[in-house]
């Protein structure tokens, strides 16, 4: 089934020759028609009932003499049945493996994201109420709800798929609905190296890093690649070390043989329950973990994490949203200072690069392709001021290749030396 509802889209009669409103008033139909027949067809198997909506489908277009060829009717008779037991318009695009994102803006625009590059869709809702109907079909075996006094919801889908919902009045335009597909076959470094992601020099780097843990901060733009490339940075972990991940949504594919999974849980109706990453940081440290890897730095977690990794846990990992290196730095500042919590900037700072020792920036060039941007590492503090050293970073006239730095002129790495063979 393709992204278009008909190939040469011929309906007249009922449907005003328009396939969409064919489709809506077969949709009533086949639902009247599975009501009369007092069979419980939605909950039986699919090959039945697309017996059932076939013969019903071919009757009204007999009866009704429409032109609508057999291959429409095929081809419409399988959407239905889709609607009836699946996502409706988004079955095609889950089953695409080459779409790595659905966006829904409203009933009438889909949007999917391939290789990088968002395009837009010949596919299309009926109304609103059918995108939240399918919003509420994906998320009723989650457990999560989804209405006016809850209007949004951050969900994970059984095969790891993220979802995420907003419904009027808090979206404007009609239901939106983002998926972001979970890939079955975990991407490994030759494939970074293969896309120009990374270099072989980069890769050597990051190996020895992770080998001496190093406690590495990977940062950059919504859909940079940062669980992807926190995934390959898990795979040079000793088999031996015990590894604890904290997400609110889990998405992280760990190679890794001792692995212990935690995601945070929103409040429930009543706005109890929650469990927040902040909690489940503390827990961590009772598990006896040799790393600790966050899938977000977001909010008040951030000092538990910085604690963490300052309080004998070298070797763990996180992303956070920035633009570049020394921004991410001052993310986390910004992020602890709403915390509420009174810290001086000296302190604060001091405690951030004793946590730090390397930012691997990354970001989506315009053709789509995921890079790393800059490979920093965090020597110290000097003046109040961040000193941080360059080892890598992209080769801003071409967008190819990395360039090596030369090491900071001043030469005063104010802690380690992992990195002299390096520079």
């Amino acid at each position: 089934m393709s992204e278009k509802l008909f190939g040469g889209g011929r309906t007249q009669g009922g449907s005003g020759g328009d396939p969409q409103g064919l489709k809506l008033v077969l949709h009533r139909f086949i639902i009247d028609a599975i009501e009369e027949s007092g069979k419980n067809l939605l909950e039986g198997s699919r090959p039945v009932l697309a017996q059932f909506v076939v013969d019903k489908v071919g009757d009204y277009i007999a009866r009704r003499h429409l032109a609508v060829s057999r291959y429409e009717m095929e081809r419409l008779a399988e959407e239905l049945v889709d609607e009836l037991t699946g996502f409706g318009p988004l079955e095609v695009l889950l089953r695409d493996p080459t779409v790595t994102e659905i966006l829904v803006n409203g009933p009438h625009r889909v949007f999917v994201e391939r290789q990088g590059v968002l395009h837009h869709t010949d596919l299309r809702f009926i109304d609103s109420h059918h995108v939240e109907r399918v919003m509420q079909r994906i998320l009723a075996p989650l457990g999560r709800r989804l209405d006016e006094s809850s209007p949004m919801v951050d969900a994970r889908l059984p095969d790891g798929s993220r979802v995420n919902a907003i419904i009027p009045p808090i979206a404007l335009d009609g239901p939106c609905l983002s998926i972001r597909k979970f890939r079955k076959d975990m991407l490994k470094s030759a494939d970074l190296m293969a896309t120009q992601t990374i270099d072989q020099a980069i890769y050597d780097f990051i190996q020895e890093a992770v080998g001496k843990r190093c406690n590495i901060l990977v940062s950059g733009g919504t859909g940079t690649g940062k669980t992807t490339l926190l995934n390959i940075l898990s795979q040079l972990i000793n088999p031996h070390e015990r590894l604890v991940t904290i997400e609110d949504v889990a998405e992280l594919q760990l190679d890794h043989p001792h692995v212990v999974r935690l995601e945070t849980r929103p409040p429930n109706a009543e706005g109890h329950g929650e469990v927040k990453s902040s909690d489940l940081i503390r827990n961590a440290l009772r598990m006896r973990p040799d790393r600790i890897i966050l899938g977000e730095i977001r909010g008040v977690e951030v000092v538990d994490v910085l604690t963490a990794m300052n309080t004998g846990h070298d070797g763990s990992m996180s992303t956070v949203h920035a633009n570049n290196a020394q921004d991410a730095l001052l993310r986390l500042e910004t992020l602890v200072g709403l915390t509420g919590r009174a810290v001086a900037e000296k302190t604060l700072r001091q405690m951030i690069v004793a946590a730090l020792d390397v930012v691997i920036q990354l970001t989506r060039r315009p053709d789509g392709r995921r890079c790393v941007s800059e490979v920093v590492e965090v020597v110290g503090v000097r003046d109040d001021v961040y000193v941080t050293n360059t080892l890598f970073r992209l080769d801003r006239q071409t967008g190819y290749g990395f360039v090596r730095e030369a090491i900071n002129p001043a030469g005063d790495k104010l802690r380690r030396d992992s990195f002299s063979h390096v520079h």
